[in-house]
């Protein structure tokens, strides 16, 4: 969409679950960032797998090709890009140049982002 309303975008919703986890549980889930999956995925997902209770295994750095039926329904429309790879690709920053129509939103994001990003595995 050309003009995204803040709660399209996730970032608010991915800040009130984290809270809801960390009062319910008494405890501070997992928070995984993006750029340090692709930075470092073995290390990244050792700390994830770790932080779950589940044994990592180098299998989840690489992957067949294509889609899968349990991609789901969305997965031609999300997945594209994702179904070419076989592996994590390398980090690469995009450019961060935000419309002026769109900045209280893009700061209310990155409020919620910095929150969430306090706590992430590292």
């Amino acid at each position: 969409r050309e003009n995204p309303a803040l709660e399209d975008l996730g970032f608010v919703q991915q800040a009130e679950i984290f809270n809801l986890v960390r009062t319910r549980r008494n405890a501070i889930p997992p928070v995984v960032d993006a750029k340090d999956v692709l930075e470092n995925p073995e290390r990244t997902l050792q700390l994830l797998c770790e932080a779950a209770g589940v044994e990592f295994s180098k299998s989840m750095l690489s992957w067949p090709s294509g889609l899968r039926d349990s991609d789901g329904i969305w997965a031609k429309y999300w997945y594209g890009e994702v179904a070419k790879t076989t592996s994590f690709q390398p980090y690469r920053p995009t450019p961060s140049e935000v419309p002026a129509r769109l900045r209280e939103t893009y700061r209310h994001c990155c409020e919620c982002y910095e929150r969430l990003y306090e706590y992430r595995l590292h």
